[in-house]
């Protein structure tokens, strides 16, 4: 390295000159990227269209879409490569399908995503699903998680389709309802417990803090992690609540016991004592009341209903999955819920 190339710790301001240079360059090439993929998808939908519009030009050529497809792969990929596959085209075809009248947040994201979307059937899930993933900065692997796991499915079981529609454009703070943050059941697979092992509350809250990130992914928008075994202390007494988080959009704690087995009416009295105690002594000025989660493995419907008031707004429970079951499976539990 010649000697005017070399840039020396004590000389500060050559080193804000390579941190300001570097800065720009990273976010040059962030744009580029992104510039890059909005247009590769907005070709893709081009693409799909004009597949559609072929087709649907005489019922003679419905027939033999199919070979028109392939015959369409070959030689597109003999001339712009793999990208152009007889899959991914039909792919395009349905993103058209899908989206008639482009959608612009499909602009935020890549191909990868938007080919992910079009797994779900329904339109309303979809564009929960879109705009989530904007507004949430998912990966492909979360937007897939959240698909198979049918988190819109499970929203709608604990709201009003209303509500789950403002849902999209609700990101205020203390415009969500407390209760409006739960869901059930919860869907824990990524811990990787193996189906039907058995385990003990602090080996789940363990692993639930080792991946605190796919935890928040699972709990919803706008959780923040605030304490583990929080103690709470009277009459020279002492209790633990497993996890503790905050809401920004509920203003409020979020108090989350684990159980590992069966839900009893003592764990919903013992989580009244914890949120009565939140609300008392711990809420900051400004703040919604806390809401109490009772996470177990098997839910008793009869036991919450005749151990809670019919109005109850603070104490829930719900279930939790360590697999991942399947779609049949699940929408059978939301059945019950």
């Amino acid at each position: 390295m010649k000697e005017t190339d070399k840039i020396h710790p004590a000389d500060k301001g050559e080193e804000e000159l390579l941190h300001n240079v570097r800065h720009i360059l990273q976010e040059a090439r962030a744009k580029v990227i992104h510039h890059v993929n909005s247009t590769l998808v907005r070709a893709y939908w081009q693409v799909g269209k004009y597949i559609v519009e072929y087709e649907q030009q005489g019922t003679d050529r419905a027939g033999y879409g199919k070979a028109v497809i392939n015959t369409l792969s070959r030689r597109l990929v003999a001339e712009f490569g793999n990208g152009f596959t007889a899959t991914n085209l039909r792919y395009m075809r349905q993103f058209y399908q899908c989206y008639p009248k482009y959608h612009t947040l499909c602009d935020k994201l890549s191909w990868s995503h938007c080919r992910t979307l079009l797994k779900v059937s329904g339109d309303a899930a979809r564009d929960f699903y879109l705009h989530e993933c904007v507004k949430e900065n998912w990966s492909v692997r979360q937007l897939d998680r959240q698909i198979n796991t049918l988190f819109y499915d499970r929203l709608l079981a604990s709201r009003d389709k209303k509500a789950v529609k403002e849902e999209i454009s609700r990101t205020e703070p203390g415009r969500v309802e407390p209760k409006e943050i739960i869901r059930d059941p919860y869907i824990l697979e990524f811990l990787g417990i193996p189906q039907g092992e058995h385990f003990l509350e602090t080996d789940l809250e363990q692993l639930l803090i080792s991946r605190l990130q796919r935890f928040m992914l699972e709990l919803g928008k706008g959780f923040a992690f605030v304490a583990r075994q929080k103690r709470i202390s009277f009459d020279d007494k002492h209790f633990y609540i497993d996890l503790v988080f905050y809401n920004y959009l509920a203003r409020c704690f979020v108090l989350i016991d684990l159980k590992s087995g069966e839900l009893t009416h003592q764990d919903l009295g013992q989580m009244q004592m914890y949120v009565n105690y939140y609300t008392r002594e711990l809420m900051n000025p400004g703040d919604n009341p806390p809401v109490g989660i009772v996470l177990c493995a098997e839910k008793n419907d009869a036991v919450v209903r005749y151990t809670l008031p019919e109005d109850e707004k603070q104490v829930f429970a719900a279930q939790y999955m360590t697999y991942l079951p399947t779609q049949e499976e699940l929408q059978a539990l939301l059945q019950e819920v």
